[in-house]
């Protein structure tokens, strides 16, 4: 069984910053890419980062410039460092994985709740 632990979300002003993790566990054999997502209330979830196992990234036109996604491949962990914080950034941020073990499966952390207000 392969199990994604999110953690870092919380409060935070307008212009502050927030750094999430999501550490992978389990029989893994390798990861491919890895990524972050989000659901703000009423609304679809939307990619916000990639990344590949390479390092190759893409971001939401939204955060460009702002979030930094970078991955610890000795750790199966992917970060998400999110800086210059809006309001409308506010959601549930979910981590996801390819993750390599007798087969390829994409898998989802449960989540984690970033709140950006005054």
């Amino acid at each position: 069984q392969v199990q994604l632990v999110e953690s870092g979300g919380g409060l935070v002003q307008p212009g502050g910053s927030l750094r999430l993790s999501c550490a992978a566990s389990g029989s893994i054999r390798s990861i491919n890419a890895m990524g972050w997502y989000r659901q703000a209330p009423g609304k679809q979830r939307e990619l916000v980062a990639r990344i590949t196992s390479g390092g190759s990234t893409n971001y939401a036109d939204s955060v460009k410039g702002r979030f930094t996604i970078s991955r610890d491949n000795t750790k199966n962990t992917v970060y998400l460092q999110m800086n210059s914080l809006k309001p409308e950034d506010t959601a549930v941020y979910y981590c996801n994985a390819a993750v390599v073990t007798d087969y390829t499966r994409v898998y989802w952390g449960q989540g984690t709740q970033v709140t950006v207000s005054s």
